[in-house]
Parts: structure tokens; C-alpha cells; sequence
């Protein structure tokens, strides 16, 4: 769709480290904000981020950065490192690929499963290398964890030696063949960790994580300090020092100096969203035309089937719209190939749902996480690119968001509440029976 001949944002979208902190006292005194200074800034080296919820463009903002900062991108994307999950996780395509190199895309089989610890190692490691080649970092996705991670740094927990790795996966091997998750649970609860009750059900790689760091340190995952923690009690010290500027702009355009100076680079932190109502209806269109063609979605479920796994057993096959897929589809196994239209469109309900649920669930992350510039993505492709990329070459040493550019952190509006509430689906290209029927003709086919 084009707009008084402008494309925007949204309407453009196609399917050795060191010491990240400085040693400083555990205890932190309250200072006022203060803007960064271009002495400050000028001493490291800019890594651009750009996160958003699903849909809201942020790969091709990304991409299209990329090419007049002479940048190379890197996925922060926890579905996209799996060869084969093309649709579902809007995978860049082979050309844009080819324009730009993308790292940490198509790396790991789905049977593998893939910690934000690990991202953090791959991801600071391709930074660095982009920086070394005297390119410009760009790290895109909407990954929350592995975003702040990637930012603040993670915690010092010991790595397992293959041995203790070996011990603790034989330990619960059974009961994970067993599916007896809850003694599992009480199994790792007893060698040292309470808070293991609080995982989320079946997420086997976690406990296991748990087990093998209580066996190599003899403490529990909560007793080492997550870097992040140690940078928000500072954030809340300096908005809580400054009352009168933070109830007009609790998150700003300002950053605490101090703060920033315990990072190895100079984040240039953006986040895409539009209004939830926009973002929702989005959201909607991609789940169906993720189900388009002979190579959508649920073709690519049909292969994780195939190779042996099951819905909601590993990092892949919980992903959201991987998960619903197999589910859909060893429902028609079970039928002997066959669905009727009802089941079809319960299945792209409740993709659709959960990946509004997602976004949701995005927005509430980053709404706390402050050192985020939020952009309006329904603005112009064209001027979001110009402010960043400005941005990227002022020496001023402040950032600050041109108010036709800001989208309001404060998702609470009353209005837009009534309307979320009444919200209901309207579908492109699946409207009645007649409209899946070369699905249900594929199901009959391929899932006998």
C-alpha cells in the first residue's frame, strides 16, 4: 500500500569478551539524570538494536539500515536459528540475505535446543567481528531475553564439564521418557533448587540447566547476580532523585551517564510498535498468509513431525505458530487425513490468538525496559530511516526523538481498551469453507 507516494513501515513489511561491568561497589547512590556527553559516547564503539512485536516491521527497518550504514545484521531471534522454521518465524529471504549478511540465522537443526547463555556468547562474538571488519552492528529481533542479556551481559554461572552434563541428563532422562515432569521437578527441588517448582511446565532443557549448575558450583541459578538487576535498582534510584521530570517522561530520552558508562558499547536502543488495534489486525493478516503456497507453515510443521518430534517438547516445537501447527496436524493423522472446515479455522484461531498474545506480552517487556527509543511504525519507512540514521552520525551525544516520530510507552488508554475488548478477527483470505479447501485437499494427501 502506498500513501501519497510514501511507503511506511508497516506497509512495507515482507514475509574474547571483556568485562561488561567495571568493578564497582555493591551499593549504588541515587544521581539525577543527566544526558550523555559526546566525550562519554565518542570513547565506544555503536551497536544499533532494534526490537518491536511481532509484525511490526522491524526486520525490513533493519535491513534497509543496514544498507546505508554499511552494516551487517544479527538475529536476536530465538525461532530463526533453526534450519528449515523459514515461514513461521518471517525468516529473511535468500535475497536480502544476499544484500546483507545476516548472522545466527539457520544455525542449529530444530531437534537442538538453544539458551539465551549461548546467544549471548554467538551474539557478542559476531559483533565484535562486524566491528573488526569496520562495519556497524545491527542486532534485530523480539527476543526480550536475549536482547537484555545481550545489552547488560549474563550472570557468572559456572559452564558444566561434559561429565556433570552427562550425570545430569542421565538423572532425568526416565523421567523425561516417562513424561513424569512433577518428579522431575521434586527431584531438582531436593538437590538444591526451590525455584525449579516455577519453570514452566515440560521445559526439560531449564531443569536440566538447573540440575548441572547446582552439581558444578553447589548453588542454585538464583544465587548468581543477573547483570540487569544491578543496572535497574540505578534507574530506579535516579527516576525515583528526580520525581518532578520522570512523571512527565518516565523513560525519556535521557539515560543516566553513569549507567551508560557501565556498558562495552554505546547501545542505540529502538523500539518499533503502533497503535495495538493496527498491530492486532497485522498480526491477524501474517497468520494467514503464513499458511499460503505449497511451502507455508504447515508444511514446515509436517517436517518437524517427520522427523521425530513433537509438539511442545523442545525450543523449536514450542515456538508459536510451530506448536499449533503440529498439534493441527497429528489431530488429522489421528483422522486418518481428514479435518472438517471447523477444525481448520479453530486451528488459525488459536494461532492467531497466540500470536496476539505475544505481541502482547512484547509490549509489556519492553514498556519497562528503558533505555528503548519507542518509534511510531506507522510513520514513513523514509523518516524513521533519516532519525536513525542521524542519530548514528551525531556528535552532539544525545538522542532525542522528534515528537512526530514517538509512540506513547502507555498501552492503558481507556479508548483504545474499549475497542481492544470488542475486538474481533476479520480474515483476508479465509472467510468460509470454500476459501481452505485446497488445505483440507493437502491434509488428505500428505497426513494419511
Amino acid at each position: 500500500m502506498i500513501n501519497n507516494g510514501v511507503c511506511s513501515l508497516r506497509t512495507c513489511l515482507r514475509f574474547p569478551e571483556r568485562p561488561l561491568f567495571l568493578p564497582s561497589p555493591r551499593s549504588f547512590s541515587c544521581r539525577r539524570r543527566f544526558r550523555t556527553t559526546a566525550s562519554e559516547t565518542n570513547k565506544k564503539e555503536k551497536v544499533v538494536v532494534i526490537s518491536g512485536p511481532t509484525g511490526s516491521g522491524k526486520s525490513r527497518l533493519a535491513l534497509e539500515l543496514a544498507k546505508r550504514l554499511n552494516g551487517e545484521i544479527v538475529s536476536a531471534d530465538s525461532v530463526q536459528v533453526y534450519r528449515g522454521l523459514d515461514v513461521g518465524s518471517a525468516k529473511p529471504s535468500p535475497n536480502d540475505r544476499k544484500e546483507v549478511r545476516h548472522h545466527l540465522i539457520d544455525i542449529l537443526h530444530p531437534s537442538e535446543d538453544y539458551s539465551v547463555g549461548q546467544f549471548f556468547e554467538d551474539a557478542r562474538h559476531a559483533t565484535r567481528r562486524i566491528l573488526d571488519n569496520g562495519h556497524v552492528p545491527i542486532v534485530v529481533g523480539g527476543t526480550g531475553l536475549y536482547l537484555r542479556w545481550f545489552i547488560y551481559g549474563k550472570p557468572d554461572v559456572p559452564k558444566a564439564s561434559p561429565d556433570i552434563s552427562s550425570e545430569a541428563y542421565q538423572e532425568l532422562a526416565e523421567l523425561q521418557r516417562n513424561e513424569d515432569w512433577d518428579a522431575a521437578v521434586q527431584l531438582v527441588v531436593k538437590a538444591g533448587d526451590p525455584k525449579a517448582q516455577f519453570l514452566t511446565m515440560n521445559d526439560w532443557y531449564r531443569l536440566r540447566r538447573s540440575l548441572e549448575i547446582i552439581k558444578s558450583s553447589g548453588s542454585p541459578p538464583s544465587a548468581f547476580p543477573v547483570p540487569y538487576d544491578s543496572f535497574r535498582e540505578q534507574g530506579d534510584c535516579s527516576l525515583a532523585d528526580d520525581s518532578a521530570s520522570s512523571d512527565m517522561n518516565p523513560y525519556g530520552d535521557a539515560m543516566d551517564e553513569t549507567k551508560l558508562s557501565e556498558l562495552d558499547y554505546e547501545f542505540m536502543c529502538f523500539f518499533l510498535s503502533s497503535q495495538r488495534l493496527d498491530l492486532y489486525k497485522s498480526i491477524d493478516y501474517r497468520c494467514e498468509d503464513m499458511l499460503l503456497g505449497r511451502d507455508g507453515i504447515l508444511s514446515e510443521a509436517r517436517w518437524l513431525l517427520d522427523t521425530g518430534l513433537n509438539p511442545n517438547s523442545n525450543s523449536a516445537t514450542k515456538a508459536i505458530g510451530y506448536r499449533q501447527a503440529m498439534e493441527y496436524l497429528l489431530k488429522c493423522r489421528q483422522q486418518q487425513g481428514e479435518s472438517s472446515v471447523g477444525e481448520f479455522y479453530k486451528f488459525l484461531f488459536e494461532f492467531q490468538k497466540a500470536s496476539r498474545n505475544f505481541a502482547k506480552r512484547q509490549l509489556t517487556w519492553f514498556r519497562n525496559e528503558q533505555i528503548y527509543h519507542w518509534l511510531d511504525a506507522s510513520k514513513p519507512l523514509e523518516t524513521i530511516l533519516d532519525f536513525i540514521h542521524g542519530s548514528y552520525y551525531d556528535r552532539n551525544g544525545s538522542l532525542l526523538v522528534p515528537e512526530h516520530l514517538k509512540m506513547s510507552r502507555d498501552i492503558s488508554n481507556h479508548k483504545e481498551a474499549s475497542k481492544l475488548k470488542s475486538y474481533r478477527t476479520k480474515n483476508r483470505h479465509f472467510v468460509n469453507g470454500e476459501d481452505c479447501s485446497h488445505i483440507l485437499d493437502w491434509i488428505r494427501k500428505t497426513q494419511r
